[in-house]
């Protein structure tokens, strides 16, 4: 009886939460946010009207986007709690450990099948419109010239061996300073199995969860308030600092990664109609919340909260499937990322003159969907990943220095796809969980 009232109130309580989030028509005050914060930032931007002094301008926009800032931070503070919380209660409440091992045999190789594709159409749309070839060469020395370093490579210099027997955290306390969301993602994943395989013994740490997954629900809807002004100050700033001038050199190239982006929009709405027998127009209905935080914040893990809350509320998936589902696929089912990366892989390749044999291409696609594996979600990482994947095929790394003006961009819109990618999953993964 006390446990059916704690669970009753829980579910209340996180309710709650999603309706606040999820309520007034959240999604319109952000695209209007965006809406304000492009044409904002383009008024001010140097490379815009430049309404203002270009010194002024930048400053202005890191006091534009102080409300960015305190979102994003009110989300990470929470997002590894909620994290640990979902998955673990997730497993604990699946009902058998059978559950969980015949959504596992499907969801991971679900997962490597959608990223193959993703791979496989970026490689077809940049070898079909080959936007490298058609790059301006005086660009290639000014650029370069000037290029800025390269992201160290902090999380990436480990073979795929040591990468697998990296997978289980010795120190948690590490992983979590680290954000090593692959390492938090299996230990509260082993913890669930125990937790379900102790039944009662574990009642009291089961509590425990349900209250940080509350608690955490709580202060998110707490940052939510604040999301449309957080998307205007963001974008405002991001639009402030790039301008116009940084997307003429690369328009093709930014051409080539949206069409494969949005082709993999469309592989996303035939996987939702047929297998996971949903209508693709209330897909798109349920998500567009999750979609614009994805878009405006480039973070999957900023919007793993609103992703399950929408697979809950709006898609009707079960809570042990999308609180499983969403929080792996953060984590390794990066097909946008991955997309991006053998994109603008093949046109750095392109644009240096470097030819690769189809086999060389496959090993690429192998390489990039490992290096998605894992890949932290977080804004910008994708360069990154991206600077070991070049220094394997013979691209000078400082090459990246042609891409990075847009990169912000892109990210925005990867990590769009990202987050559709993992609603997808949760919508698939619902039909065969019943």
């Amino acid at each position: 009886m006390l446990n059916n009232i704690i669970k009753s109130r829980r579910e209340r309580s996180l309710s709650t939460s999603s309706n606040k989030i999820l309520a007034d028509r959240l999604w319109i005050k952000i695209l209007i946010g965006m809406a304000l914060g492009v044409l904002t930032g383009t008024l001010l931007s140097p490379e815009g009207l430049a309404l203002i002094p270009s010194e002024s301008a930048y400053a202005l926009g890191e006091w534009i986007k102080i409300p960015g800032v305190i979102f994003l931070s009110l989300i990470q503070m929470v997002i590894v709690p909620l994290v640990v919380c979902s998955i673990i209660l997730g497993i604990a409440e699946s009902g058998s450990t059978e559950n969980i091992k015949k959504l596992g045999l499907r969801l991971v190789p679900y997962f490597l099948f959608t990223t193959s594709i993703a791979i496989s159409i970026g490689i077809f749309f940049v070898q079909l419109i080959k936007p490298g070839l058609s790059f301006d060469p005086s660009l290639i020395e000014a650029t370069l010239s000037n290029a800025p370093a390269v992201p160290a490579q902090n999380f990436s210099d480990l073979t795929v061996p040591q990468r697998i027997g990296n997978l289980i955290p010795t120190n948690p306390a590490r992983a979590e300073l680290d954000r090593n969301m692959l390492q938090i993602v299996v230990a509260s994943i082993i913890i669930g199995l125990a937790l379900l395989s102790v039944g009662k013994t574990g009642k009291a740490f089961h509590d425990l969860c349900l209250s940080g997954q509350t608690l955490s629900m709580k202060v998110i809807s707490w940052a939510m308030v604040i999301a449309p002004y957080a998307v205007f100050g963001l974008l405002c700033n991001i639009t402030i600092q790039i301008g116009a001038k940084s997307l003429v050199g690369v328009g093709l190239y930014m051409s080539t990664v949206l069409l494969a982006l949005a082709t993999m929009m469309g592989v996303y709405l035939l996987i939702v109609r047929f297998l996971g027998k949903h209508s693709p127009a209330s897909f798109l209905a349920g998500i567009r919340e999750a979609q614009l935080i994805a878009f405006s914040t480039s973070s999957s893990a900023a919007t793993m909260p609103i992703s399950i809350q929408c697979a809950e509320e709006k898609l009707h998936v079960d809570e042990r499937v999308s609180r499983f589902t969403i929080p792996l696929g953060a984590t390794i089912n990066m097909d946008g990322t991955a997309l991006y990366q053998a994109i603008a892989a093949l046109f750095l390749c392109q644009v240096f003159h470097i030819d690769l044999s189809y086999g060389e291409i496959g090993l690429l696609l192998i390489t990039t969907v490992g290096a998605s594996i894992g890949t932290p979600a977080t804004p910008g990482v994708g360069i990154v990943v991206l600077a070991t994947i070049l220094v394997g095929i013979g691209v000078p790394a400082e090459g990246i220095a042609l891409i990075i003006g847009v990169d912000r961009i892109l990210d925005m819109c990867r990590t769009t796809i990202n987050v559709t990618g993992d609603l997808a999953a949760s919508t698939v993964m619902q039909r065969f969980y019943k």
